[in-house]
């Protein structure tokens, strides 16, 4: 994990804000007792949860999309680390690791790729050594039975997200095969074919390699649903979706009563919970959408998963601060921080 930096609790400090007769989060919230020792200290930590960022757009650039979605892991630490520490969310069943930093392997593409096809072909096989990285890590933390909550970055990680919870949940003890299921509240199936990795096919990859075993997609949009995987979902018993046109437009069921279904679709392992921002309507990502839930029903879908779901992590991703097309909202990093209290309050009942 060359790419991982380790933090502190002064790098903690640095970004809150401290204030007399108030604890702020990021005075609570555990770090590492040895950052050398990841293992010892996971071991000694009595934090239930395991906060970490993939602050990343290769495989978002990699899916011909818009990059920004490195933007947002520092504005939500902001915003979450100055929440305030109450009875309603203590801190201390929270660790901060740190971050990924894969900066290095973006530079490269772009001083040495020249034409579009070469730097598509050079992110895709980027986004190989993220996974490889990103899979280490969540193996070790799920090996402990702790939870992963995951920023920042593109789709692309659901992948070694799926790989290496199911890898550490079966180490520790607590699966026969290192298979998890799966929930996403997403505009998007991201189960487009695998020829090359990218943001739009880790959960194709993941079914394919035999580490997801059920998949739900919350809230996905006809107008974005290729027909291929439309007839790859409707075939196979373990692949289910509800439309966000079922839920809003035709009124077939309503939100809760939608999620409520994916939950029970799942119940029969491990879940890892997905939620991506572009499904949130004019939330700042890499496909920004004028039609889609509010922030309501995302807080309403994490706090639903966090009580009834046997979370294997939670993983927010897509969204961003600031993209490359030069679009900004410094708001996005708030909204995060109120998703991951929510599903952290709830889990923790």
């Amino acid at each position: 994990m060359k790419h991982f930096k380790f933090y502190d609790k002064q790098d903690v400090l640095s970004l809150t804000k401290l204030r007399k007769f108030e604890t702020r989060l990021g005075e609570s919230i555990q770090v590492l007792a040895d950052k050398h020792q990841l293992e010892t200290s996971l071991t000694q930590s009595i934090a239930d949860y395991v906060v970490l960022g993939i602050p990343e757009d290769i495989g978002v650039r990699a899916n011909h999309g818009v990059g920004g979605t490195d933007s947002i892991w520092v504005p939500f630490l902001a915003a979450f680390l100055n929440i305030q520490s109450n009875d309603f969310l203590v801190g201390n069943e929270l660790l901060l690791l740190g971050h990924f930093d894969f900066g290095d392997l973006k530079y490269l593409i772009e001083q040495n790729a020249h034409g579009h096809d070469e730097k598509i072909d050079a992110y895709r096989h980027a986004v190989i050594t993220i996974d490889e990285e990103v899979e280490e890590l969540i193996k070790i933390i799920t090996s402990y039975k702790k939870i992963p909550i995951v920023i920042g970055g593109g789709h692309n990680n659901a992948y070694p997200l799926i790989k290496g919870a199911a890898k550490g949940l079966h180490k520790a003890g607590l699966l026969p095969l290192a298979q998890i299921n799966c929930i996403n509240l997403d505009a998007h199936a991201d189960f487009r074919p695998a020829e090359g990795r990218h943001s739009g096919n880790g959960f194709r990859y993941a079914e394919e390699d035999g580490y997801l075993q059920k998949y739900c997609v919350v809230g996905l949009h006809e107008n974005y649903l290729p027909q291929n995987v439309w007839l790859d979902i409707v075939n196979n018993p373990f692949l289910d979706f509800i439309t966000y046109e079922d839920i809003f437009v035709h009124e077939k069921r309503n939100f809760i009563q939608a999620v409520a279904h994916a939950a029970s679709f799942t119940d029969d392992n491990y879940t890892g919970i997905e939620l991506d921002l572009d499904c949130i309507e004019h939330t700042l990502s890499s496909a920004v959408t004028p039609a889609g839930i509010l922030p309501l029903h995302a807080r309403q879908y994490l706090t639903f998963t966090g009580i009834d779901c046997n979370a294997a992590y939670l993983h927010i991703c897509e969204g961003a601060t600031q993209l490359t097309d030069g679009r900004k909202d410094d708001s996005t990093g708030k909204l995060v921080s109120y998703l991951v209290s929510d599903f952290v309050k709830a889990h923790s009942q």
